[in-house]
């Protein structure tokens, strides 16, 4: 059975016997089905997928790996993973939610300006991950930004638009925005920070003690401003996060223009996940960026 093999992998990986007496579904998002499993001296969190997600949770836990060993922000410390029963998994340390506010926020802002001080030799990752369920390319380019979010953010999204149906208007802007890219860099030339990669508020919290927790990412090295820009699309990020983390490490001139350009990412990315009005939203972000570089 597939439970009796989790318990035994937890076992092997903590050295210590483990025993499930309790499992309980919990919130999972609309991927992966999630699981606390309760034992006499410890619990778990354990996602499933088929057995094709077996890389995707492979990457998650490396990614979860590569924060925290930052020291910076609190992340579920990965335990273990496999396929039993045509079911892939992922064991994590169980971490109990508690309230957050503008203390807690304050702390995550000034701990993920410290995150974002882990810096590579160059932009991208050792390996592909996933945004959402997308699969999300990260082959290093070493100097380069512009052309790392043309060839391995922008385009991969705009040529699954195509597939999904989202042709006309989306790719002709797309295709003009993809050529005046360079022209909103202009004098920006960012670092390779370590980034969550799917920062919005959903994989945010505080744990009981009130400290900021962060999860669910989609790790790369790439322009720290990317993150930020992604708290601010969805809302759950207070006035107190961005002021903690502005004191922390100021954001560079031209922020605001690019949080367009790097939030149209993501937008994308909904439209060939959701459709509905994500291209519409899509379409009138690039019609401002095209707007700012005539």
């Amino acid at each position: 059975m597939m439970w009796e093999e989790i318990e035994q992998q937890i076992s092997r990986a903590t050295d210590t016997p483990f025993t499930i007496e309790r499992r309980r579904s919990v919130g999972g998002g609309c991927i992966n089905s999630a699981f606390r499993l309760d034992g006499d001296t410890a619990s778990y969190f354990v996602k499933t997928n088929s057995a094709e997600g077996l890389e995707m949770f492979a990457a998650e836990a490396e990614g979860l790996a590569a924060m925290a060993a930052t020291g910076s922000v609190r992340v579920p410390r990965p335990i273990c993973r496999g396929v039993s029963q045509g079911q892939a998994w992922l064991a994590m340390e169980y971490i109990e939610f508690g309230c957050d506010g503008a203390q807690m926020a304050e702390r995550l802002g000034r701990q993920l300006a410290r995150m974002h001080g882990e810096r590579a030799e160059g932009f991208g990752w050792h390996r592909d991950n996933t945004i959402g369920s997308t699969p999300q390319r990260n082959t290093p380019s070493y100097d380069d930004w512009p052309d790392f979010w043309r060839e391995q953010r922008l385009g991969p999204q705009l040529t699954l638009a195509a597939r999904n149906g989202f042709g006309g208007a989306l790719q002709r802007k797309g295709e003009r925005l993809m050529a005046d890219l360079d022209a909103l860099f202009e004098g920006h030339r960012p670092q390779p920070s370590l980034l969550h990669g799917d920062l919005w508020g959903g994989n945010r919290a505080a744990d009981a003690e009130g400290n900021p927790v962060i999860f669910d990412p989609a790790v790369y090295y790439g322009d720290r401003e990317t993150d930020i820009a992604m708290t601010e699309l969805f809302g759950g990020f207070s006035p107190a996060f961005h002021a903690a983390y502005n004191e922390a490490w100021p954001l560079d001139a031209g922020y605001r223009q690019r949080r367009e350009l790097y939030n149209l990412y993501h937008i994308l990315n909904h439209a060939n996940l959701f459709g509905g009005g994500y291209a519409m939203q899509a379409e009138s972000m690039m019609d401002r960026l095209l707007s700012a570089v005539r």
